[in-house]
């Protein structure tokens, strides 16, 4: 492999990945500013003009953040590569860390320092995204406090837990061979498996209070569409997300026995107990349908043939200098090879999002007609209208840009999809 080939292609790459996103964006704006005047046919007796018109502009004012953030991100992605940011850091490391903490202190010290310093330049972003945006449109209850706590809390998780599972890959890839990555991708298989059972019970509740369902009528209807489905589940709890979002959602968590139903509490304020249960039976319905098993059994497969190409570029130095970075012959190069891998995957791996959004929203569309089965189609209908008026999602999304980027259908394509449900 030439370093220069691999400079070219990678620099070629983020220009149209940036260039795709940025017009892509653009379509999208047009396309809701173009239809703001007016309720689509299909919802304009369930919809309000206002109400129309807020979604547009709550689309629109993401849409134009959205395009300065890719910009910056393009940006800090060329920083850390070609211009040499991930060099300059590594060659500091290495003379300040490397001496006195050794190899593996060195490399974990260069992860960190990568990680702390990509948080700190998202930053301005996720403040403005959340005490700009979300709260012009209504949706913000995150305080400044509750805000910095949940940083606090996320950084030290990540120090608990990033930590020491960087430190294994990095064992592994020193101490195992040229086939590192697959005892890597065993390793890390086990480590998200093990999360997925540890979330629910011991990560989620740092965040956010759980209470069991106390509405015993709407508990009873929940149990009885489960038991219809097959389904069974440790418990049925309400999530305190009104204390950052007036966003509305539910959904399943855990593995095996330790699975348990959540509500948001605004969900529960905003619907029906039918809509409700509608909503729950479509969940059931990738459960069902093995949506779950399928898309996790897919992350298993790309991560073991990431790792297993990682596990031959890092044998090649232009791999390195085709990236801006001079791997050094006195120390392990595995932490560089991690974090170019995950600069440079999301840049080629793009063009693949059309793909894999349509196999996310074929997934919805079975999901909603098995609801259709197990509860009342007409109830899932108004509760979808009810969580795109709430939440501001447009009902007017260009076509291409739903194609590319919308892992659920458009509501008018899955409410005409429902009325051909059988009753």
């Amino acid at each position: 492999m030439s370093s220069n080939l691999l400079t070219m292609l990678f620099a070629a790459a983020l220009v149209l990945s940036m260039a795709v996103k940025l017009w892509l964006a653009t379509r999208q704006m047009r396309h809701v500013a173009a239809h703001r005047h007016a309720v689509p046919p299909a919802f304009n007796r369930t919809v309000s003009l206002q109400a129309h018109q807020r979604a547009a502009d709550y689309t629109l004012a993401k849409g134009r953040f959205g395009i300065l953030a890719t910009a910056f991100g393009s940006v800090v992605l060329l920083g850390w590569t070609l211009l040499g940011g991930l060099q300059y850091l590594n060659t500091w490391l290495l003379a300040t860390v490397q001496p006195a903490g050794g190899d593996l202190v060195y490399q974990l010290a260069l992860i960190a320092s990568f990680v702390l310093i990509g948080g700190l330049l998202e930053l301005p972003f996720d403040l403005w995204s959340t005490f700009r945006i979300e709260q012009r449109f209504g949706f913000n209850r995150t305080t400044p406090a509750l805000f910095f706590s949940d940083l606090a809390k996320g950084l030290a998780l990540s120090v608990a837990i990033g930590l020491p599972i960087a430190a294994l890959i990095l064992w592994i890839m020193e101490a195992t061979g040229r086939w590192w990555w697959l005892w890597a991708w065993g390793a890390w298989m086990l480590f998200n498996l093990l999360v997925m059972v540890l979330y629910p019970t011991v990560i989620a509740p740092l965040f956010n209070k759980f209470e069991p369902l106390k509405d015993e009528a709407l508990a009873g209807r929940v149990q009885s569409l489960m038991q219809r489905c097959g389904f069974s589940a440790k418990g049925l709890f309400v999530m305190d997300g009104s204390r950052r979002s007036a966003h509305g959602n539910a959904y399943f968590t855990g593995l095996g026995a330790a699975k348990r139903v959540v509500f948001f509490d605004t969900l529960l304020a905003k619907l029906s107990p039918g809509e409700v249960e509608a909503v729950l039976a479509h969940e059931l319905g990738h459960f069902k349908h093995k949506h779950v098993a399928k898309r996790i059994a897919m992350v298993m497969l790309m991560s073991g043939a990431g790792l297993a190409l990682l596990g031959w570029l890092a044998g090649q130095p232009a791999f390195y200098t085709g990236l801006g970075v001079q791997p050094n012959l006195q120390a392990p190069n595995n932490a560089l090879a991690l974090l170019l891998f995950m600069l440079v995957v999301p840049v080629f791996g793009f063009l693949l999002s059309p793909w894999m959004s349509k196999l996310s929203r074929r997934h919805e569309f079975e999901a909603d007609a098995y609801a259709c089965a197990q509860a009342d189609g007409s109830a899932l209908a108004s509760a979808l209208i009810k969580l795109h008026e709430d939440n501001a999602a447009t009902l007017t999304p260009d076509p291409l840009y739903v194609r590319f980027y919308y892992s659920h259908p458009p509501a008018g394509e899955r409410l005409a999809a429902l009325t051909l449900q059988p009753r």
